[in-house]
């Protein structure tokens, strides 16, 4: 869902804006793959000079009509020309990108991009495609690519001049997004578009890899024909379980078995190549050993194949050499316009009646449903496939991706998305390739459906010793708790639970409210069940003195009718009826839990039709948004389905488990219902100067602390609320520095290689005169002189004193999976005793900085606890905001930790008391 624009008011009135960040590619400055609008796809990367001859070989095969509209002449410029394009070594002066298929056996250049630098701050662009691929959106992704880069460089606007008749270039940057105006100079049109990203130009960008994606994925899931390559005739095999799967479930389309040594399978003709195939083939399923893989890939590409299954294994999952082939396959794949799912993969299905696709070996074919799934974990998938049909779980579509080198979650988020069929979706994870990418489709995506992920993998071990607060708090599960926070994800934490989920979110509807009725037939369930609702942050409300009247008419007087309602052991199939009923039409509830427990031999089939009454007569009168869940514990009818006019209620086998499954809805109702977050840019940063603050300290230092004043300095230069004082290095220096803030001051060690200053005596307070200034200096200096360390002290920072408020921290790591993790909690002396730290993924939205604020279990000091005052809250998000700019403006920074934040009163404000920032001489590029 795109970014709704929403400005904050800003109590320090202080200029703020919403700000766009395009989505995050996979396009590196070496390589990356673009998906067109047919979806097919091809390989950008940036020119090299030995590019040159194949660039010359595009133009050659450009029409005349497409070199005059490039080169301004039909005939192909001189070779120095073209070199000159594939020089790139001065990334603002000038870059090349080329998009690249394979053709006639070898690399072919179909697209090609530049943008040269008329000054500062604006390139001149100029784009050609080859002409048999107009009208696929190669031209707007290739404009859109080098924009990126250009930004990257500083550049902000592009300048072109193309034809008045070049309607093909004109409709390239309108399709853009970016703003842009045209106007008639001697002939020719003269066009300038800004680069600086907008809400448009951001839609724009995640409509195009929505269509594509889309595109690109539906001959995998409805193709007009399967070819099994590696068929078999032995029942032991995978080649013989798939194409068995595939008759035995009556696909409807054609199947053709590739087999060079057989004449016929499970009764259908097989062929001995994909080339000698008569019909049509959309997906290609693989089966044959390793060695094999590449030459068959070829082979597809010949027949036109645009999907392909790759079972085998032995990529790179079994090392380096595995990995070093699995990169040749993909190569391959993107080179000839395909798409793949795998290596090492259990396959794929889709279960529309119209198309019955099995391109598994599972040996039972699921259910049709609403729910789609992906899975890292082949056993598991299989698992899940094969009880489905048992929990009454239905599918739409499932894929196990293996080691995804090419389609991943993030590309199947997208076709879900849009997939009419698909009402809830599932993931098992292991890894992320790409967790920003991820983070962002998959918020998107949960606006419109439930998503259930399960991540395996919740150890600490392994995390690594560092030096600030932060790292040491952000353990590896950190990054998957604060991406699941921001996404709208629901995490399943059991295999277990992400099937209640799964099988709960595509019966029935998201609870409306946190209000949950429960009806029993026994205590005990009960209690569980509420204790349950309620450690999952439901309310078990007690029923008004009405309600009660009314179930009293009907109940024994013995029942329990406050909520839940105990209808005691001897409850008939009237009794759960008529009280179902009830607590349906009441608007005490939004949801409802029905338990029961045998205890007569034989009562089953009776009270599990009284369910069914009460249910369908509450549906009957308008009821139907209520959610309704049944434990039913009946030993030896443990799977009795509840179907009802078309709909079927959850059954569960335990008491806890409806109550969990509610309580994750309700907090993804409550999560999709809020407004969406914005991310916020502040007028008033420079960031520029923090930049070259963070690049001299790396160069002059190589990766380490800042220095204490060029840490007040970068602070200072993002506009956050750092105090007057500096760093003194002479007694009289310090004197000068009180004098000038006035008593009463403190006097801090000021040292970027001693991380706790009070254990060795080096932070004094409350001086209030000159001479106690002075004697600080000294007491802060002496036993560094004793120990030998005074290389260690910068000096002794003199700020004002300062007092009142409730401490904060601030803090962030970098994760080497997820970038920047920002965290946020109680500060001083509580961050390592309580823990009471949030995490989140930059970049924050207003929602983020929000919901981590009241998130802490100290909130409650915030707002005011026990007389003692609130804190100003806008402010803490501010600096939340603001630190989050600078970390993703400026990834040296891989460590943060402002400890203590002073949070005053509202509308004063709060104030960073220290601070330690720690950056790294060497990072690699950062994604376009």
């Amino acid at each position: 869902m795109p970014p709704e624009i929403r400005i904050k008011q800003d109590p320090l009135s202080r200029p703020i804006r919403a700000l766009f960040i395009p989505p995050p590619s996979d396009l590196l400055q070496e390589a990356g793959q673009i998906i067109l609008k047919d979806g097919t796809v091809a390989e950008l990367r940036v020119a090299h000079p030995s590019d040159a001859d194949t660039l010359r070989l595009f133009v050659d095969r450009l029409s005349p009509e497409s070199k005059r509209h490039r080169f301004f002449s039909a005939t192909r410029p001189p070779a120095e020309v073209l070199q000159s394009l594939c020089a790139s070594s001065d990334p603002h002066d000038q870059m090349t990108l080329i998009a690249l298929r394979a053709s006639e056996g070898r690399s072919m250049i179909v697209a090609a991009g530049t943008y040269t630098a008329r000054d500062a701050e604006t390139a001149e662009v100029s784009l050609a495609v080859d002409d048999a691929l107009h009208g696929r959106g190669l031209g707007t992704i290739l404009l859109e690519h080098l924009a990126l880069l250009a930004v990257r460089q500083g550049l902000t606007k592009f300048w072109a001049v193309t034809h008045a008749d070049n309607l093909a270039m004109r409709e390239v940057f309108r399709e853009s997004g970016f703003p842009w105006h045209e106007y008639l100079e001697g002939g020719d049109i003269e066009v300038e578009l800004s680069l600086m990203p907008t809400e448009r130009t951001v839609r724009q960008s995640e409509w195009r890899e929505r269509v594509g994606t889309v595109a690109s994925l539906r001959p995998f899931f409805y193709p007009r024909g399967v070819a099994v390559i590696g068929a078999s005739r032995n029942p032991a095999s995978i080649g013989y379980r798939v194409l068995d799967a595939l008759v035995d479930n009556h696909f409807h389309g054609p199947i053709y078995p590739v087999n060079p040594y057989a004449i016929e399978l499970a009764g259908l003709r097989v062929y001995p190549t994909i080339n000698t195939v008569p019909g049509p083939v959309d997906l290609a399923v693989i089966v044959v050993p390793r060695h094999a893989v590449l030459t068959v890939i070829e082979q597809c590409a010949g027949k036109g194949v645009r999907a392909i299954v790759v079972l085998t294994a032995g990529f790179a999952e079994v090392g380096e050499e595995g990995r070093d082939l699995q990169q040749l396959l993909l190569e391959k794949v993107r080179l000839h316009g395909m798409r793949m799912v795998g290596p090492n993969c259990f396959g794929l299905l889709n279960t529309d009646p119209a198309v019955r696709l099995n391109a598994t070996f599972a040996p039972v074919f699921p259910p049709s449903g609403h729910v789609a799934m992906s899975s890292q974990s082949g056993a598991l998938g299989l698992a899940v496939l094969s009880a489905a049909r048992r929990l009454h779980l239905g599918i739409s579509t499932f894929v196990s991706v293996g080691n995804k080198a090419d389609i991943s979650v993030n590309d199947l988020l997208q076709y879900w998305e849009s997939d009419t069929e698909t009402g809830v979706i599932v993931l098992y994870v292991e890894s992320f390739g790409n967790p920003r990418r991820f983070a962002r489709i998959a918020r998107r995506v949960s606006h419109s459906k439930p998503v259930v992920a399960m991540k395996a993998g919740r150890s600490t071990a392994g995390r690594r010793a560092a030096g600030s607060h932060t790292a040491a708090l952000a353990a590896s599960n950190v990054g998957v708790d604060a991406l699941f926070s921001q996404t709208g994800l629901l995490r399943a934490d059991t295999l277990e639970e992400m099937l209640a989920l799964a099988i709960g979110l595509s019966l029935q509807p998201l609870p409306q409210g946190r209000r949950v009725g429960v009806i029993t037939n026994a205590g005990g369930p009960a209690i569980l069940c509420t204790d349950a609702c309620e450690a999952g942050g439901l309310i078990v409300p007690e029923l008004s003195a009405e309600t009660i009247a009314a179930l009293a008419d009907f109940l024994p007087s013995t029942a329990a009718l406050k909520n839940p309602v105990d209808l005691i052991a001897s409850a008939t199939p009237d009794h759960y009826a008529k009280t179902i009923s009830a607590l349906l039409r009441t608007d005490e509830i939004d949801a409802l839990i029905v338990l029961f427990i045998s205890l007569t031999p034989g009562d089953t089939d009776r009270i599990a039709e009284g369910i069914r009454v009460g249910i369908a007569s509450s549906r009957g009168v308008g009821a139907m948004n209520k959610p309704v869940y049944i434990n039913w514990m009946a030993e030896g009818d443990r799977e009795r389905v509840f179907s009802i006019n078309g709909e079927t209620i959850p059954s569960y086998a335990l008491p806890e488990i409806p109550a969990r499954v509610l309580s994750k809805a309700a907090a993804y109702h409550s999560w999709r219902n809020q407004p969406t977050g914005v991310i916020l840019d502040f007028d008033d940063m420079d960031l520029s100067q923090a930049r070259a603050i963070c690049n001299e300290a790396g160069e002059k230092r190589g990766s380490g602390w800042l220095t204490t004043e060029k840490t007040r300095a970068l602070l200072s230069a993002m506009h956050l609320p750092v105090p007057v004082g500096g760093v003194a290095t002479t007694v009289d220096t310090a004197v000068s520095l009180a004098r000038g803030i006035g008593f009463p001051v403190a006097a801090k060690l000021a040292s970027h290689q001693i991380v706790h200053k009070t254990e060795i005596g080096g932070v004094r307070l409350n001086l209030t005169n000159e001479q106690a200034v002075r004697e600080a200096f000294e007491a802060i200096r002496a036993p560094l002189e004793r120990d030998h360390s005074l290389d260690a002290m910068e000096g002794v920072l003199i700020q004002p004193m300062l007092s009142g408020g409730v401490e904060l921290m601030v803090g962030v790591t970098h994760d080497p999976l997820f970038g920047p993790l920002i965290a946020f909690g109680l500060g001083g002396i509580h961050v390592e005793i309580l823990g009471d730290v949030r995490f989140r993924i930059t970049p924050l939205t207003d929602r983020d900085a929000t919901d981590m604020v009241r998130e802490i279990k100290g909130y409650r000091l915030l707002e005011g606890y026990r007389g003692h005052p609130p804190a100003d809250i806008e402010a803490i998000e501010e600096v939340l905001l603001r630190v989050s700019r600078l970390v993703e403006e400026i990834p040296e920074i891989t460590e943060l930790d402002l400890n203590p934040i002073f949070a005053l009163s509202p509308g004063q404000g709060c104030w960073i008391v220290d601070a330690r920032i720690r950056v790294s001489a060497n990072t690699s590029p950062a994604a376009v």
